[in-house]
Formats: structure tokens, sequence, C-alpha cells
């Protein structure tokens, strides 16, 4: 009876202790916002926490509104989208639910009290029994590092997911601009085939124009309606994809972006060991290890436990008449067909293939950072190709076809065909700007982080 006593009050005084556990009160929201920081430069709350009621959701707006005020720099617009983009809200309370699984790990199950009141013959009987999960009290420890990992892991996916709609939304304010900026040349090239196209009418009411060559200058203008039409639907549904990672609506909706992409930068960046800095810097890559070692310690756990199902002990106190009975009562699930080896068997097929997983993820991340950095060095040659020699030269012969046009040297077809192979040489260095800023973002996104900084190289 002492040796019961004394496990019934441990058991108690582990019960108590394990009751101290609370939450956090921002569900490890400020750790996991931290870290998103600290790879994107930005903070992803409002006064460093989630938005609760309607004076928080005030105060979120009127930081959208003061960002909007003025033409969306990508920086504002991804600040926006940390703070704004509804999925990524609800990314974020999921740390709630893992850190409310990791306080209840750490707490003891309830006793359990049983009471039986049986009366007859003239006599009274009465049972009284307090039972305790001595089995949770043995593996508490274990279950709770098991849901502190877990925890850890799931701040590490939300962290992660943050840097996903980060570059998602610096990839769609790319792709928005520089649609814009295509429609708006689109515009431009049209309004020029327009003037040509009444130029060759006059022409041909002059008599010095075949219609062939009037029919030219017309299917021209026609192709530019065209390709204005198309500018401009690309270009609404480039701003429709940004609108919608930020979160925006109403009022909001009639922001501004700039009227053009950055300049390409003086020179890209040089990094070395690209494969070394995705393992070791991507979130993904540390939640799969972590999701490893859970893995490993519910195996473990899983072979502490595979005889020993239930496991319950518990102090007994009768009453029947003038007497009065003291005793304990223990049970034991008898493993007499089931001897957990299917369980084990699972744990560990559970722990191969997190195994694999980790090693397949890191091989992926390898080869997005090759990937990325190729194509990252190659859409920056190419963008400067197009600024140092395609465009210089285009002007050249630009400026030399209208000199020898005003000297009568050349006829208005050569000025005519000169003005569109321009006009496409223009559209080619737009198209290789936003490659070379949509590649930067995505070796940003395949290193889990901004690129050092250097002046003159983020937009």
């Amino acid at each position: 009876m002492n040796c019961l006593h004394k496990l019934v009050g441990g058991a108690s005084v582990a019960l108590l202790l394990g009751g101290c556990a609370s939450l956090s009160g921002d569900g490890g929201f400020g750790a996991a916002a931290g870290v998103s920081e600290q790879r994107t430069g930005l903070s992803a709350s409002v006064a460093g926490r989630l938005p609760r009621n309607d004076d928080d959701a005030r105060a979120l707006a009127a930081v959208i509104e003061k960002k909007l005020g003025q033409p969306l720099a990508v920086d504002e617009a991804v600040h926006i989208a940390l703070l704004n983009n509804r999925g990524l809200q609800a990314s974020y309370w999921s740390l709630g639910i893992a850190e409310a699984d990791l306080v209840q790990a750490g707490r003891l199950q309830n006793p359990v009290f049983d009471f039986k009141r049986s009366h007859g013959g003239g006599e009274v009987a009465i049972e009284r029994t307090l039972t305790f999960n001595l089995l949770g009290l043995i593996t508490a420890p274990l279950a709770g590092r098991i849901e502190g990992r877990r925890f850890e892991q799931t701040k590490l996916l939300v962290s992660n997911e943050a840097l996903k709609v980060a570059a998602d939304t610096r990839r769609a304010w790319v792709e928005a601009v520089a649609a814009n900026q295509s429609a708006e040349y689109a515009a431009q090239v049209e309004q020029s085939a327009q003037a040509s196209a009444e130029l060759a009418e006059r022409m041909r009411k002059a008599g010095n124009w075949s219609a062939m060559d009037v029919a030219r200058e017309q299917a021209y203008h026609a192709q530019t309606v065209a390709d204005v039409a198309a500018a401009r639907k690309a270009a609404v549904g480039a701003r429709e994809k940004l609108t919608r990672l930020m979160g925006l609506d109403g009022a909001q909706l009639a922001y501004t972006l700039p009227d053009h992409l950055p300049e390409l930068p003086a020179a890209p960046q040089e990094l070395a060991d690209i494969e070394r800095i995705a393992v070791d810097e991507r979130l993904d890559i540390q939640s799969a290890k972590l999701d490893t070692e859970r893995t490993a310690s519910t195996l473990g756990l899983t072979r502490i436990t595979r005889f020993i199902n239930v496991l319950d002990l518990g102090a007994v106190g009768n009453s029947e008449g003038p007497t009065n009975t003291r005793g304990y009562e223990l049970t034991l699930e008898i493993p007499l067909f089931d001897w957990g080896s299917t369980r084990v068997a699972r744990a560990e097929a559970t722990y191969m293939q997190s195994v694999n997983l980790l090693a397949q993820a890191a091989l992926n991340a390898r080869s997005e950072a090759r990937e990325s950095y190729a194509d990252y060095r190659s859409s920056y040659e190419l963008a400067r190709h197009y600024r140092d020699q395609v465009l210089p030269l285009r002007k050249k012969l630009a400026d030399e076809t209208l000199l020898r046009y005003n000297g009568m040297l050349m006829s208005v077809f050569e000025l005519l065909a000169d003005a569109r192979e321009q006009s496409a040489a223009v559209n080619g260095y737009i198209g290789a700007l936003r490659d070379y800023w949509t590649a930067q973002a995505n070796l940003e996104a395949a290193l889990g982080g901004r690129l050092p900084t250097n002046k003159g190289v983020t937009p």
C-alpha cells in the first residue's frame, strides 16, 4: 500500500507539472514571422500579431492604403502580400493548431474517478476507484519531444509558405509591369502604323503608290490593332494575378504600377557553391530533416509500447456495511493475438519513406539551384545584349535611314520597314528585361532567401 500511495502521489505531481504548460498567446506566429522577415527583409504583421478583430483590420487597411497611395514598387507589393494574403493568413493559424497539440502533449491525461453504490438485504455497498494512465506518464517526455519537433516543422513550413507567396508576388509584379509596358508600347506602334496607313492611302490617291503597297500598310496597321488588344488582355490578366496575391478588393483595386521595369543592373551576382546554399538555407529541406527526426522518435516510441497497449493503475476503495476495504487495480492488455510487430513494421517503413523523401528533396534543391542560377546568368546576358548591342544599333540604323530618306536617297518603304524592325527590337528588350527579373526571383526562391544586397541588383 505504501508503494501504491507513492506511485499515485508521484502521478499526481507529474499531472500537476504537466498542467503548467500553457499557450504562448500568438501561437508561435512571432517566431515564424521572424524567419520570413529575416529571409525577405519585410515584416509579416502589423504590430507584431495576426489580425483578430475590427481594430486590427482597420490598422492593416491603413497600412495598405498608405502603400497604395503611390506607384507600387515591388517590395511594397510583396509586403502587402505578406500582410494581407488570406491563404497565407490561414497558414499562420495552423501554427496555433500545432502549438495546441504541443501543449496538450505536455499534459497528462486526466485521472478517472469511478463511484459505484449498491444495496440489498439491508446492506449498502460503495466502491470508489481512482485510475491513472500509467503508460501516458511513462511516455509523456518522448511524446512531448515528438510534438515539439512537429511544432518546429510547422513553423518552418509556414515560414516557407510565406517565402513562396513573396516569390510569387515578386514574379507577378514583374509580369504585370512588363505587360503594362508592352501594352503601352503596342499602342504607340499602332498609332504609328495608323499614320503610315493613312499616308499610304494619300499616296495612292496621288498616283504614287500601287494598290499592293497600300494593302501592305493597311495589313500592318490591322495587325498592330490586334497586337494592342492582345497586349491589353495580357496586362489585365497579369494585374489581376498580382491583385489576388496581395488580397486587394474594392477601392484598393485602383492602385497604380510603375510605367516600366527597373533597368538592368551593372553586373549580375556572382554566387559560389549554390548547391550548398540551397541545401543549407531552404526551409523545405530543414522541414524535411525535422520530419525524419520526428519519424525516428516515433519509431522509438512504438518500440517502447509494442507490448503495452493499455496500462492503467487505479486505487480502489470499498465500503460494504461496517467494513471498509482498500486496494489497487491494474489493467493490462495481454498481447495474445497482436504482439505489436505490425506497428513496428509500419513505423520502420514510414521512417525509410521519410529518409528517401529527404534525399529526393535535397537532390531537387541542388538541381533547382543549378538551373535557376544558369537561367539567371543567361537571362542577364541576353538582356545586356539587347541593351548594349541591339538597341543602339537599331537606333543608329534608324537615324541613318531617316537621313537618307530626307536626302531622297531611300524610299518611304525602307523607312517604314526600318520602323517595324525597331519596334520588334524594343519589344525584345522588354521581354528580356522581364525574363531577367523573373529569373532573379526564381533564383532567390531556389536558394531560400534574398540574394546578397548589391547596388542596382534589387528591382
